[in-house]
């Protein structure tokens, strides 16, 4: 299991202590990983447009290919609904 976003290493290694997470995070910070996985997209927050990473998660099988998509993540019993499923 790994997390990508488009934070810096340093802010990453801060949140990964802060949650005291169990995986790697990669830091893609030019977003070539976003934009190859379809999820940095235009978002609306208070009525103001911005670009911005969609939560999403992608189960990628052993041959490399997705699995399965779940769009739109809300981070909370997220990781747990998924293992369960899994």
């Amino acid at each position: 299991m790994v997390g990508v976003s488009p934070d810096k290493p340093a802010a990453q290694a801060k949140f990964k202590q802060k949650y005291d997470l169990p995986f790697t995070l990669l830091a893609d910070e030019e977003k070539a990983a976003a934009e190859a996985y379809g999820v940095w997209k235009e978002k609306t927050m208070y009525g103001r447009k911005s670009m911005g990473i969609e939560r999403t998660t992608f189960v990628i099988g052993p041959d490399g290919k997705i699995e399965k998509i779940y769009g739109k993540v809300k981070a909370k019993g997220h990781a747990a609904a998924v293992l369960a499923e899994l």
